[in-house]
C-alpha cells in the first residue's frame, strides 16, 4: 500500500516516463541496454502520423538518466514538427546514447544499437547527430537498413551538416529581410555559439557574404582553428548573451534562451541550428516577442539536415535537397507574417502550421 505522504521527488520516480514534464503524448519510448558493449540508449518515437519517425542519434555524457530521457523526449517531439513544417512525409523520433563519444563509442556498441533500431521494423529510422559521424551510420547500416546519412560511397547522402547550415543561413537571411527590409547580411554582426560541423559551415556562409562574425565555443582549440581559417573574432567577454550583435546564432546544445539569458540578449534576431533553443517555448518565446527580438524557430530553419537525409528515402539528388532547403527562406517569411497577423509568437505560428498538417493527415486516414 502506498504511503499517504509521498514527496514530489518520489512521485517523479513512480512515473519516470509519462510523468516527465517533456512527455507530450509520445507513441513509444524504447530503453536499450547491452551489458557486453556497455550500450545504454533511449529511442523516442513521438508521432508517426505523417510517416516513419526519422531523427538522429546523439551520444552525450549526460549527468544522469533523467537528463537523457528529458533530452530524447524534447528532441523527438521537435522532429515531428520539423518534418511537418518542412512538408516531409515523416514523423518525429530521436535517439540518445549515454556515454562519452570520444572514449566509449565502439563499432560493437554502434552495431548493437543498430540491432535495437532494426527491432522496430522501420517505425524509427536513425541518422547522425551530436557525437556521431558518417562512418558510425555506416556501421549501423551493417545490421539494419533503417538508417540514413550513410556515406555516399554506400549510396547515402553523406554528412547532413552542410545542408543543415545552408538552411539556417536561409532562415537567417529571411529573418533579416523581415526585420530590416533587406536579406543582406553584409556588415551585420553575427555571434555564432558552437562551431561544430554545422556552426563552422554557417561561419563560412556568413564570412563569404561579408558579415562580421564572432565565434564562441567551449573548445578553445576549435576556436583557434576556426578563427585562423576564416579570419573571424573569438568572443572575449564574460557573458556572451550581453554581446552587442545584430544576430545571435545558437548552434550548440539547446535551452540557451532561458530565465537567465532571455532579458540579457541584445540581438535583433535569434537564428541558429541548435534544437530546443527556448527552455520554455511559451514563456521565453513570448518574452522575446515583447522585447522586439525576432526568433526564427529552430525546428523551422534547421530542417536542412532532415531534408538531406530524406533524399535517401525518396531517391532525389543533392541538387533537389538544396532546392528544398533553400525554400526554408520562403517558409520562414510566411510564418513570420502569419505570426504577426494572428498575434502569435513565431514559435507558436510554426507549431500551428506543422500541427495543422498533421491534423489534416489524421482526417484523411480516418475516412
Amino acid at each position: 500500500m502506498i504511503a499517504e505522504v509521498v514527496s514530489q521527488k518520489e512521485l517523479q520516480k513512480m512515473d519516470p516516463v509519462f510523468g516527465q514534464v517533456s512527455f507530450d503524448n509520445h507513441e513509444q519510448i524504447v530503453f536499450c541496454h547491452d551489458k557486453d558493449t556497455g550500450l545504454k540508449a533511449i529511442i523516442g518515437i513521438h508521432n508517426t502520423v505523417l510517416g516513419p519517425a526519422l531523427g538522429g542519434t546523439r551520444m552525450w555524457n549526460y549527468t544522469n538518466e533523467w537528463e537523457a530521457l528529458n533530452d530524447v523526449l524534447r528532441l523527438s517531439r521537435g522532429m515531428t514538427f520539423k518534418s511537418a513544417v518542412a512538408g516531409l512525409n515523416l514523423g518525429g523520433g530521436k535517439a540518445v546514447i549515454i556515454g562519452d563519444a570520444k572514449t566509449q563509442k565502439t563499432p560493437e556498441l554502434m552495431r548493437k544499437f543498430g540491432e535495437f533500431v532494426h527491432s522496430l521494423s522501420g517505425k524509427y529510422i536513425t541518422a547522425e547527430d551530436v557525437g556521431m559521424k558518417t562512418e558510425d551510420m555506416d556501421t549501423v547500416h551493417d545490421v539494419t537498413p533503417y538508417v540514413t546519412g550513410i556515406s555516399e560511397s554506400r549510396g547515402g547522402s553523406g554528412n547532413p551538416s552542410p545542408v543543415t547550415a545552408y538552411g539556417v543561413y536561409m532562415g537567417m537571411k529571411a529573418a533579416a529581410k523581415f526585420k530590416y527590409g533587406s536579406d543582406s547580411l553584409r556588415g551585420k554582426k553575427v555571434l555564432v555559439q558552437g562551431i561544430g560541423h554545422v556552426g563552422e559551415t554557417l561561419v563560412d556562409f556568413l564570412v563569404k557574404e561579408g558579415a562580421e562574425v564572432i565565434i564562441a565555443d567551449i573548445n578553445q582549440e576549435r576556436l583557434n582553428e576556426v578563427s585562423a581559417q576564416y579570419g573571424v573574432k573569438i568572443y572575449a567577454g564574460n557573458d556572451l548573451y550581453t554581446a552587442e550583435v545584430d544576430i545571435y546564432a545558437p548552434c550548440a546544445l539547446g535551452a540557451t534562451i532561458n530565465d537567465s539569458s532571455v532579458y540579457k540578449i541584445t540581438a535583433d534576431i535569434i537564428a541558429g541550428a541548435a534544437n530546443n533553443q527556448l527552455a520554455d517555448e511559451n514563456v521565453h518565446g513570448k518574452i522575446l516577442q515583447e522585447r522586439g527580438i525576432l526568433y526564427a524557430p529552430d525546428f523551422l530553419i534547421n530542417a536542412g539536415g532532415i531534408i538531406n537525409v530524406y533524399a535517401e528515402i525518396e531517391k532525389y539528388d543533392k541538387a533537389e535537397a538544396l532546392r528544398r532547403t533553400e525554400n526554408i527562406y520562403n517558409t520562414s517569411l510566411e510564418i513570420f507574417d502569419y505570426a504577426v497577423k494572428n498575434k502569435l509568437t513565431t514559435h507558436q505560428a510554426a507549431l500551428l502550421v506543422a500541427q495543422n498538417r498533421i491534423n489534416e493527415r489524421k482526417k484523411e486516414m480516418a475516412k
